[in-house]
């Protein structure tokens, strides 16, 4: 080998070792930062659950805190409400922004993009303008009573947000209404990029626009069904926000949910820190099983 090819040989090594060298300094930052506060407070979250007692007196107590979540009346009634919140508002929210979706994708439609942004304007609007929005609307005397007793559909005031049924519905519009549009703008996504051609297939083959969007329309969307599915889910699982800015858990702990009584554990009671952690493995144990399950039942055939 020449000398000027052994120089050239030298250089290009070390050239890539540089580009490696900068490659690692590139997502070396970013890494740190998400093993620092995501990935440490995890362990360290998993290490404290099988944990009690406070600050330098923590002792470990194996899966007593465990066991103490299958009994714990409070904890019980944080997981009723949310699968109760679950089990209704994410299909109603779900069926609104897919057909939103389709009513928007219309290019008939006149003023399209206004009503995108109007529906899509409440997931980006500020959580306490909100909060005191809906408390307004929905107090005893607020506008929606008003309309109701208007037209004559209650004789009373509903306690939307003091009674134990009303609070939960309350809480149900309130993230129906903020997250509609979040999930509507993924499906509208999808839509556009289905060939249109398709659609121009089945109606020369006399398909109405019914049998259009269950033939059509739903199977393609499947993927998107199935990602929005999971992220409402596993959103649904640690609502936190609209439960404190509405009903703060009440009456008497009854729209208290899992993501507010881990709160609670750690700041309104005796802080138990021990405890709230298992609370959380237990959110989380949740949204694996309920993710795989989803991924089995919609996910787990490959298309042909």
């Amino acid at each position: 080998m020449s000398k000027g090819t052994s120089l050239h040989v030298q250089f290009m090594n070390s050239k890539k070792i540089s580009s490696v060298i900068k490659g690692w300094l590139f997502i070396g930052f970013g890494t740190l930062i998400i093993v620092i506060f995501c990935f440490y407070p995890m362990i360290g979250a998993l290490a404290n659950s099988f944990q009690t007692g406070m600050g330098m007196n923590l002792h470990f107590c194996g899966l007593a805190n465990y066991k103490r979540l299958l009994v714990d009346p409070i904890f019980l009634s944080s997981v009723k409400n949310t699968f109760l919140y679950l089990i209704v508002q994410v299909p109603v929210m779900l069926f609104l922004a897919m057909l939103y979706a389709v009513l928007l994708n219309d290019k008939k439609l006149k003023c399209r993009s206004f009503f995108r942004i109007a529906i899509f304007l409440p997931c980006v609007t500020s959580l306490v303008a909100y909060a005191v929005l809906f408390k307004s609307l929905f107090s005893d005397s607020g506008f929606i009573n008003q309309i109701l007793m208007t037209l004559h559909v209650i004789q009373s005031p509903i306690h939307w947000l003091t009674d134990a049924f009303w609070g939960k519905i309350t809480i149900i519009i309130a993230i129906t209404w903020r997250w509609t549009g979040y999930n509507m703008i993924f499906f509208l996504s999808a839509l556009q990029n289905i060939d249109p051609e398709i659609y121009e297939a089945a109606e020369i083959d006399g398909a109405n626009v019914v049998q259009k969007f269950f033939s059509i329309t739903a199977p393609l969307l499947k993927p998107i069904i199935l990602f929005t599915s999971i992220t409402s889910i596993s959103g649904t699982l640690q609502l936190f926000d609209e439960v404190v800015n509405l009903t703060q858990g009440g009456p008497g702990n009854a729209t208290i949910t899992m993501s507010q009584y881990i709160y609670n554990l750690c700041f309104k009671y005796t802080p138990d820190f021990g405890y709230a952690s298992a609370v959380s493995y237990a959110i989380l144990l949740m949204i694996v099983v309920l993710t795989a399950i989803q991924f089995k039942v919609t996910g787990g055939k490959k298309n042909d």
